[in-house]
């Protein structure tokens, strides 16, 4: 009786390990099958999904096509076509190098495969079924492949139970997709859902191709990025300050042709933007580098997405010192902002024009005599006499008993909130910013753009919760193309009848959209952008299992973004009326102290402290 227990596994289960690391999603596939197509020599790639890919992943190029003998061979273990010998993975010109991904796809799946080479009257078509091969036979078809994907891990039900929702999973494809797609910038693409079509991507510039997959909103974003040197170059775009993201930031590095993830150079690109942009908010960019091939290691990962840089430290310092070039060369950079708000203007001077000539000079005038003394006391006695009799008003407001009913003594029973009202002049704005007004306990700071923010923000989740069919609106004289991907088109398509409960009127016509009225609080000058971070916002949220509690969160998210942008801005001036107006809406709210994003809204400086600081 044999005591060995070590034996070689199958291939089809060997196959099935490997594809555990080479395909993980449906994503996966598309990327493996359209890394093949372009490394072919593919100017057009046409692929057809349903169900997200659970169902059918078809992948359809005309690049050169294989012969019979090629196609079955594809599918069997480290079968490759890009590569002789180990010193040849630091060579690379190809996307696909270890032959692992048709075996891997085989193993979890049904595929059949039609392609033919240039000069063949016939080609071949392939039948294989969980690595099997079932059927090899000649066929009249187009010239390149055609890969048909069915029923992804069919025999690995394991796996197919733990793939997310199609949302989920389409998500992830195009994720995937965007990478291929941006730098593969002269191949055409079409991705056709379910019979809906999603992308139809022309050849053209990197720049286009941009624009084309994210919306052509971004052209006007970037700034162009072109760094020579005989270790890296790098070209492409870098976002400016004033269009950083506090969420969704598009970000994207090449090198040689591929897609990377680099941490390090990221953290390079950052740097560029310290104390330019808030620290919660993060700049798109998107940079292909160029280096030798024998300076980089590809080979470090299963997904091929971490790069080993043999001089990582000195291209991060040409990254980093070209970046901030970019930035300084276009201006993009906050200019000083001198607070001149109540001086005097200053007219610039002109040799052509006589000043005019001065009025009441008295040549006698002696600022130390006793007289200019006196008056200097006389007008600060009656700046004094003047704040004693507002604060007598104050006093004698608070003496008052308050109507009930009054907007802003309507939290009379809590100390915090008890803010004296019915009379204007005891509102105060500080530097456009602050809302001063006295209350019980001390001074009562309110931020009014925050509150105003609030204020839209519980107004536009309330219309929606309590069933109303739509707030006021203000319609627009010209309406506002928006310029949209497909896959921004599809979630705008998904929250449409929430943006129309707050004030939204939308028209559709395929991918192409149009406002054609607004929420009464929003710019008109800012629709794109309001559009733009309401789809960040929500292609942002987590897959959940009930439908309810992810229509709520897609409601908070658009009022949160929707009033943070229709907020009056810091720097706007308003009357008595307006402040008091404000602060009674403020109060009304359940909880007025913070944000829905957790930011202070008021405070209250005591009484005390201003009694300690004046001892």
């Amino acid at each position: 009786m044999s005591t060995d227990v070590i034996k070689l596994l199958p291939d089809s289960v060997a196959n099935q390990i490997a594809a555990g690391e080479v395909i993980q999603r449906p994503a996966s596939v598309i990327k493996e099958l359209v890394e093949n197509a372009i490394d072919a020599g593919a100017t057009e790639v046409e692929i057809i999904l349903k169900e997200a890919g659970r169902n059918l992943i078809q992948v359809v190029d005309n690049g050169c096509g294989m012969s019979d003998t090629d196609a079955r061979l594809a599918f069997e273990r480290h079968s490759t076509s890009k590569i002789r010998s180990a010193a040849d993975l630091f060579a690379l010109h190809t996307m696909g190098f270890r032959g692992e991904a048709l075996a891997s796809i085989a193993a979890i799946a049904q595929v059949e495969l039609r392609t033919r080479r240039e000069g063949e009257t016939l080609g071949t078509r392939l039948l294989i079924n969980g690595s099997q091969c079932e059927l090899q036979e000649p066929v009249a078809c187009p010239l390149g492949s055609n890969f048909m994907i069915k029923n992804l891990f069919f025999n690995v039900p394991a796996r197919r139970k733990f793939l997310k929702s199609n949302r989920v999973e389409l998500s992830n494809i195009v994720h995937e997709f965007e990478k291929l797609a941006l730098i593969n910038n002269t191949v055409r693409f079409t991705v056709v859902h379910d019979g809906r079509l999603l992308y139809k991507l022309q050849e053209g510039s990197f720049l286009q191709r941009i624009c084309a997959v994210f919306g052509h909103s971004l052209e006007q974003q970037l700034l162009p990025v072109d760094i020579d040197t005989p270790l890296v170059r790098v070209t492409g775009f870098i976002g400016r300050v004033e269009h950083a993201r506090r969420r969704g930031a598009l970000q994207y590095l090449f090198v040689n042709e591929r897609y990377m993830r680099h941490p390090y150079f990221h953290k390079a690109i950052m740097a560029c933007y310290e104390q330019l942009i808030p620290a919660d908010h993060q700049p798109n960019y998107f940079l292909r580098f160029t280096v030798d091939p024998q300076a980089i290691d590809v080979n470090i990962h299963p997904t091929k997405t971490e790069i080993k840089f043999e001089d990582e430290m000195p291209i991060w310092q040409i990254l980093n010192a070209g970046v901030k070039a970019t930035l300084g060369r276009f201006n993009d950079v906050p200019s000083i902002d001198f607070d001149t708000e109540g001086q005097p203007e200053i007219k610039p001077f002109s040799t052509e024009v006589a000043p005019p000539p001065l009025q009441d000079l008295d040549p006698t005038y002696n600022p130390f005599a006793d007289n200019a003394r006196r008056a200097a006391i006389d007008a600060s006695k009656a700046a004094t006499t003047e704040w004693q009799q507002l604060y007598a008003r104050f006093e004698n407001d608070q003496s008052k008993q308050v109507p009930e009913g009054n907007s802003a003594t309507q939290r009379a029973d809590n100390e915090l909130f008890d803010v004296t009202g019915g009379d204007a002049s005891l509102f105060l704005q500080l530097k456009g910013k602050y809302i001063i007004t006295p209350a019980r306990s001390g001074l009562m700071v309110i931020d009014q753009h925050r509150a105003h923010t609030l204020i839209l923000y519980n107004t536009y989740t309330s219309a929606y919760n309590e069933g109303i069919k739509r707030l006021p609106a203000q319609r627009l004289l010209f309406p506002v193309d928006l310029p949209l991907s497909a896959q921004q088109s599809a979630t705008l398509s998904r929250v449409r009848p929430m943006l129309e409960t707050i004030g939204f009127v939308l028209r559709s016509s395929g991918d192409s959209w149009q406002v054609i009225a607004l929420p009464a609080d929003v710019d008109t000058q800012a629709v794109a952008d309001v559009i733009d971070d309401i789809i960040v916002r929500i292609a942002d949220i987590p897959e959940g299992s009930e439908e309810r509690a992810l229509r709520q969160l897609s409601i908070e998210r658009i009022a949160l973004s929707v009033a943070t942008r229709a907020a009056m801005p810091y720097g706007k001036v308003l009357s008595g009326q307006e402040m008091e107006h404000l602060v009674s809406q403020l109060l009304r709210l359940e909880a007025p102290n913070y944000t829905p994003g957790g930011k202070l809204i008021l405070s209250i400086v005591p009484f005390d402290y201003f009694t300690k600081l004046f001892q």
